[in-house]
């Protein structure tokens, strides 16, 4: 009640439950210190409970609505990324005396798994270390996925030994080529200028070497050369045209990112105190989810790109729409472009060549694909290196 509300602090809860209509409950006569004690006792539990429950509920009610063209090969297509909360402001007398860069007052970050086809969150984890490298937590949330999945991520977590692990777990996986990365080229299946389609064994030095051979493709688009690697090693299966719209389509985690920080004020901490802290972000989340839910269902039911449906608009349309009677979603459906609730996206889209299969020269059978690897990532399970 108090996100969907947008309050900022406990005195507006206990301004609500004493002074004004909580729904249709009556007021409560108590102290402004009896809610802060009552929710530094509640703990988390029920929110997560409540999230993982509203998670399950919205993923049958979307699977009408999933996008299975995204990635047909792969079982299901996930978006992992980690994002670090915003200071707390020192506003609290605890805090008044902390220097302003105190890692004291980050209370921490989130480590998310994103479902691309439902546009939903699958996994979230709270890591009180702000510092803790990206490929600490990431092993444990994408272990909980079914296997054949598809898991796109950015160039935080770039590593031989993370890319191994993927595929020894049995996860396809595609990432970009981080710049000055050293490989050897096993096999080209395609070559024309900046266009490569091929596989490679990434480090080409003995000290740092990984142990499966990948696929690496490159092409030029508006004077930018863009790299990307992956363990899908049949260009018939992932197109390198495919290989460029998939990872675009990991900025769709930085997207709901942005709703819960921006439009849900998730950068607004009530607290000091961690219990209440992740209180909010539970319970931001839990809205999150729903709206990002209503808004693949408006999507499908208007027969639209998703994008094409204003998220903004969306967060402040629908409790007004609610409030007063009227369905949202069909408000959206029927009305969206009329209203411009419904327009173009103005989103970038990269667009890879297409290569005719004609022109791919088939993997050696004999070809060898594995080596015993050296890994030089010595730090990254303690805590990330400075920039």
């Amino acid at each position: 009640m108090c996100v969907l509300r947008g309050f900022t602090s406990q005195l507006a809860l206990w301004r609500l439950l004493t002074q004004g209509n909580f729904w249709f409950f009556p007021r409560f006569p108590v102290s402004d210190q009896a809610v802060y004690k009552r929710l530094a006792q509640a703990g988390t539990a029920p929110l997560e409970r409540l999230f993982q429950q509203i998670r399950d509920l919205l993923a049958v009610r979307l699977e009408p609505f999933a996008q299975r063209s995204l990635a047909p090969f792969a079982t299901e297509v996930f978006a992992l990324d980690e994002t670090t909360l915003d200071r707390i402001a020192r506003m609290l007398p605890g805090l008044r005396g902390v220097p302003n860069a105190d890692p004291r007052l980050l209370p921490g970050k989130l480590a998310a798994i994103f479902d691309l086809r439902r546009q939903m969150w699958r996994y979230v984890e709270h890591i009180p270390d702000s510092q803790q490298n990206e490929k600490v937590a990431a092993p444990s949330l994408v272990e909980r996925l079914p296997k054949g999945s598809l898991i796109l991520a950015d160039l935080g977590y770039f590593g031989f030994a993370w890319f191994d692990w993927l595929t020894d777990a049995g996860y396809w996986w595609i990432s970009r080529l981080r710049s000055k990365t050293s490989y050897v080229v096993l096999h080209r299946y395609y070559q024309q200028g900046d266009t490569f389609d091929g596989v490679v064994f990434l480090g080409k030095y003995r000290a740092d070497q990984a142990a499966h051979a990948v696929r690496l493709v490159q092409f030029r688009v508006k004077g930018k050369l863009y790299s990307y690697v992956t363990n899908v090693l049949d260009p018939k299966t992932l197109p390198i045209r495919m290989i460029a719209e998939l990872y675009a389509r990991r900025w769709d985690i930085e997207l709901a990112i942005k709703l819960v920080k921006r439009e849900l004020k998730l950068h607004l901490l009530w607290s000091s105190k961690p219990v209440i802290i992740l209180q909010q972000i539970w319970a931001t989340l839990i809205i999150a989810q729903i709206l990002q839910a209503l808004r693949l269902e408006i999507a499908g039911r208007a027969k639209v790109d998703i994008f094409d449906v204003s998220m903004p608009l969306l967060v402040e349309y629908l409790p007004k729409t609610a409030y007063t009677g009227q369905d949202p979603i069909q408000l959206f459906v029927e009305r969206g472009r009329e209203l411009r609730l419904i327009r173009p996206s103005t989103r970038n889209v990269i667009e890879g060549p297409i290569i005719a299969e004609d022109t791919i020269r088939p993997l050696p059978p004999d070809l060898v694909l594995i080596r015993r690897p050296r890994y030089a990532e010595r730090n990254c399970h303690r805590r990330s290196k400075p920039n």
